[in-house]
């Protein structure tokens, strides 16, 4: 559902435009809003309302007492916020939620397949280097997992 990446502003208010291409996905799937949530990199994350609700409900399944599964919680569930996309296609993402990823002026919207991140662009591409050694951890796991 969300491909590619787009470069945009955020204001001072907190407005920022969701990409065109991520509204087509939007509205082709009947909703007008996304679930905004800080994540466990400096980012937040975008799903559908209906893709978030998979997402509690397998959450839900896992056992409460697991201190990743609690951690996961305090840092995507309590972050949660339902953002409405206005008439020119923008959300207001809370101050809360602003802080917790460094946006400040420039922005960038990655998809991920079932949801989206928007990153800072400046902590997008430190974030996207990666050292020779690290390339190698990841294509070794990657093997790992068949793919």
């Amino acid at each position: 559902m969300f491909r590619g990446r787009y470069e945009h502003t955020i204001d001072a208010k907190g407005r920022t435009s969701v990409p065109v291409r991520y509204r087509d996905a939007l509205d082709a799937a009947g909703a007008r809003r996304v679930v905004l949530t800080s994540a466990l990199d400096p980012c937040l994350v975008a799903y559908t309302p209906a893709e978030w609700a998979v997402f509690e409900e397998r959450l839900a399944k896992l056992p409460q007492f697991d201190r990743a599964v609690q951690k996961l919680k305090r840092i995507y569930v309590s972050g949660a916020v339902e953002c409405e996309i206005d008439d020119v296609g923008r959300i207001l993402v809370p101050p809360t939620l602003r802080e917790h990823a460094h946006l400040t002026k420039d922005v960038l919207w990655a998809g991920a397949g079932r949801y989206a991140e928007l990153w800072d662009k400046a902590a997008w591409l430190e974030h996207f280097e990666t050292t020779e050694d690290e390339r190698r951890d990841i294509s070794s796991r990657l093997a790992e997992l068949g793919l």
